[in-house]
């Protein structure tokens, strides 16, 4: 019984992450509440994931608001971009699909794959941003290049945003969970995929320093 109860054992260490997903999805969830504030919200919890991810993590909630304030300003532009493509996507396939012009099938094939391109962008746009220093422009363009780079990741993190969705949707007894991990547990399976990309862009493990302590970020910017 002794083991079960010690601070370092592995059920310990389970029950601590458990509640530490809990905490940072409740947040997050909070945090989006104004609408405006979703990118530096969705930044924030990745930057705080990515830190648990590779066992660095230190207050689960101080380091979201560190990475929210930093992240405020691009994290909301890239936002209100991603939402404007969004309406424009809804309201294309509206057209399309309830107009009795008559499409051409291709027209429809084309807009469900900028759609899934989209989709494939908004995955690591947010992840991207929290690890990197860039302009909105290179951190969007950054974040479709790394989702095609590790395509096979990236449909599995597509796959794995959608679960929570799913399972609300076909087990009404599973919202309260959903509720309390719906965005942080799927985040923190696509933190586990994405991390092993993101360190091929980084210095040596070693050098690699939090840039909120520092003031500096890991420049993706080219020479």
């Amino acid at each position: 019984m002794g083991r079960f109860f010690n601070i370092d054992s592995p059920i310990m260490h389970f029950l601590g992450r458990v509640a530490d997903l809990m905490i940072l999805n409740l947040v997050t969830l909070i945090c989006c509440l104004p609408v405006v504030t979703i990118g530096a919200s969705l930044t924030a919890m990745h930057y705080v994931l990515l830190k648990m991810v590779r066992n660095r993590e230190s207050y689960i909630v101080r380091s979201f608001f560190k990475s929210f304030k930093a992240n405020f300003k691009q994290a909301t532009i890239i936002w209100m971009i991603i939402l404007l493509l969004l309406v424009v996507f809804i309201m294309d396939l509206r057209i399309i699909n309830d107009s009795s012009l008559g499409f051409p099938q291709v027209l429809k094939i084309m807009v469900y794959a900028l759609l899934m391109v989209a989709y494939m962008v908004i995955c690591y746009v947010f992840p991207v941003l929290s690890r990197f220093e860039n302009t909105v422009v290179k951190t969007m363009k950054n974040a479709l290049f790394m989702a095609i780079l590790s395509f096979p990741k990236t449909v599995l993190m597509m796959v794995v945003y959608l679960l929570p969705l799913a399972i609300a949707y076909f087990v009404v007894a599973a919202v309260p969970v959903v509720f309390l991990f719906g965005l942080s547990a799927p985040s923190y399976a696509a933190a586990m995929l994405y991390n092993g990309t993101f360190k091929r862009f980084e210095p040596e493990e070693e050098a690699i320093v939090d840039r909120f302590e520092t003031g500096e970020g890991i420049d993706m910017t080219e020479d």
